[in-house]
Order: C-alpha cells, then sequence, then structure tokens
C-alpha cells in the first residue's frame, strides 16, 4: 500500500474485499482506497462506492463483480474507489467532523482541505488515464424508484444513464458532486439503487456497471424521447436551521407528514399537505427552503401556511424526500421537480 494525498492507492484486490462488510471495511482500508485494475481496453471505467457511508449497494456491487472476474480477464480496465470508509464503520452519512463525501470533488464551494485536495488527484489520474465513463454508485434513505442522475444533457450522457432506467434526473448541483466532477472527461451519472435493504438494487448496479464494461463507445446521438423520462431538479428542499423538526415530536416547530416519501416521483396538486406548525410558537418565516442552482430561494412559489397547515403551493413533483432525521440536518428534506420536454 501507498499513500498520496490521503488515499490508499492498489494495483491487485485483497481476499478479504470479496466478502467485507461496510462497517468492517475501515479494518481493511482505514483510509479512502482507490483500487486500478487492467483490462482487454485500456480507458478505464471508474466507479465510486461508499462517498456516504450509510449507502451500501455499491459496495455489494462491487463485491460481485470483483468475483466475477476473479478468474478472467476486466473487458475494460477499472478503477473502483472506495470513499467514506470510517462513516460506513458507524452506518452514517458522514461522521460530524467530516465533509460530504459527495461534495468535495472538483468545482466544489468548500474551502481548500485534505479532501478536497485528493478528490482533486482521483479525478486529473483518472482524466490522463483517458476515463471511458464514471459511475457514482448511492441509495437513497426514503423510498424511490431507480433512477439516474446526470449534469450534462449531451448525447453520451444520456445514453449512459439509459442503460440503468429510462428514469433520469438532470441535476446540475449540489456543487462539488462527483458526477460533475468527471462530466466534462467523460459520460457521468449517479446511480440511485433504492434503499440500501434493495436487493435488487446491487443486482440493478451490477448489470448496469457490466454493459459499461462490455460497451465500446457510448453513442453522441441523444436518445429518442419516447424512450426517456427525464426531468429537472429545479429546487434542493432544506428545512431552515433555526426550525425544529420531527416525524414523532408534536412539540417542534415543525411536525412533517408520516410517511412522507410515500410523495416521491408523484405529480403533486396544489394543497398537499407536507406538516403542520406548532400553533404554539411564534410565527416565523416559512420552515423551508428551496434553493435553485444559483442559490435563490424559491419556497414562496411552492409552499404556503394555510391554518398552521404547511401545504404546495403550485403543482410539484418531488423525489429524495427523506425520513431519516439526520440526513435531512446533513443534507436536505428532498428536491422538487419538473419534466424536461425536448
Amino acid at each position: 500500500m501507498s499513500k498520496q494525498i490521503g488515499i490508499i492507492r492498489l494495483e491487485h484486490v485483497p481476499d478479504a474485499l470479496l466478502d467485507i462488510s461496510a462497517t468492517d471495511l475501515h479494518q481493511l482500508f482505514p483510509r479512502p482506497t482507490l483500487i486500478q485494475l487492467s483490462g482487454n481496453q485500456p480507458e478505464p471505467v471508474f466507479v465510486s462506492v461508499l462517498l456516504h457511508g450509510n449507502e451500501t449497494t455499491g459496495l455489494t456491487a462491487l463485491q460481485t463483480l470483483l468475483k466475477r472476474y476473479a478468474t478472467k480477464p476486466w473487458p475494460r480496465s477499472v478503477a473502483f474507489f472506495f470513499g467514506n470508509v470510517q462513516a460506513a464503520k458507524e452506518g452514517v452519512r458522514r461522521l460530524d467532523n467530516q465533509p460530504d463525501y459527495n461534495r468535495i470533488w472538483p468545482g466544489t464551494e468548500l474551502t481548500e482541505c485534505t479532501e478536497t485536495r485528493w478528490a482533486q488527484e482521483v479525478v486529473d489520474e483518472m482524466v490522463n488515464r483517458g476515463v471511458f465513463a464514471s459511475i457514482d454508485v448511492h441509495n437513497n434513505t426514503g423510498r424511490n424508484p431507480h433512477y439516474s442522475c446526470v449534469e450534462r444533457l449531451d448525447g453520451q450522457s444520456l445514453n449512459l444513464a439509459l442503460l440503468f432506467d429510462r428514469l433520469v434526473i438532470y441535476s446540475p448541483y449540489p456543487k462539488g458532486a462527483q458526477t460533475g466532477a468527471f462530466a466534462s472527461a467523460c459520460p457521468s451519472v449517479l446511480l440511485e439503487c433504492g434503499q440500501k435493504d434493495d436487493a435488487d438494487g446491487a443486482i440493478h448496479a451490477v448489470e448496469f456497471i457490466e454493459q459499461c464494461l462490455q460497451s465500446a463507445a457510448m453513442s453522441c446521438q441523444p436518445p429518442p424521447d419516447n424512450e426517456m423520462d427525464l426531468f429537472n431538479a429545479l429546487a434542493q428542499v432544506k428545512v431552515r436551521d433555526d426550525v425544529n423538526f420531527s416525524y414523532s415530536n408534536p412539540e417542534v416547530d415543525l411536525l412533517l407528514r408520516e410517511q412522507l416519501d410515500e410523495l416521491n416521483f408523484v405529480e403533486l396538486p396544489p394543497g398537499t399537505f407536507i406538516g403542520k406548525l406548532n400553533p404554539l410558537h411564534p410565527q416565523t418565516p416559512l420552515p423551508l427552503l428551496a434553493l435553485t442552482d444559483d442559490g435563490r430561494d424559491i419556497a414562496a412559489e411552492y409552499f404556503h401556511i394555510a391554518n398552521h397547515r404547511l401545504v404546495l403551493a403550485k403543482p410539484a413533483m418531488p423525489c429524495m424526500l427523506s425520513l431519516d432525521e439526520l440526513v435531512i440536518r446533513q443534507d436536505c428534506l428532498g428536491y422538487l421537480m419538473e419534466r424536461i420536454k425536448r
């Protein structure tokens, strides 16, 4: 093992990796680790997993592939990046003293730190090797169908996304995401593989990565409109920092609707109930922010308060709505989308 800007770099697969759990992975890789393996085609497929420590489907998918190719050549060179192994040890998205590992990549708004430096190093090396495609594997904490996210709407990016599922979200933010960092160098996609206990998620990810390994090229011609359901992420919805919220405690400022994640990918009418404001607390501004990619807050366009009820003010389709209160604080409540008509 060698160390370069904080990460471990390998050109072989430790036997223990094939069956180790995410919570034990830190024993094998105490720091973020990049494994590079040669294949029949030299331009590598780059796959990152565990950028969020509680999203384990990517590890399961890579273990399946590593076993599959243990005794035969890879169709294409690969580079596998294992991210936040210390957060995985605790089963959380990130530790309190860490940045979000999917906000540290080139283009980030974070102040330069150890994590942003090694992220830049990884991207630079993959670009120098002529990276063929970039794949970032994630899970949702709430109920969602399987879908992918892209940061560009060019033909190659859309064709790569379509290999996974016809449901695709164009999302040019948050800044510093892995997908955006690679988007100018190669087709780049983030996979959302359902919740981490969804066994089909790992199977789906394996099938997708296998297709990428077998592909000689990615078409520049955009796929036909009728083959893809394409959405634009309009705004990232956050709970204001000064608002106490809960799904179960009625004494907080904002009591969110039970099973809010059942609204994901549903076209909702105005008046849809989101949560209840505590009538005993002083009236505050809207408890939610809805931030566009340029930082504007458009919450007042999409939400209003009626009789202490927080409801939608106009039609909207949410995605990634989460029931995990810690994740909501660390990241966001979810996103608002609109359909893109090409």
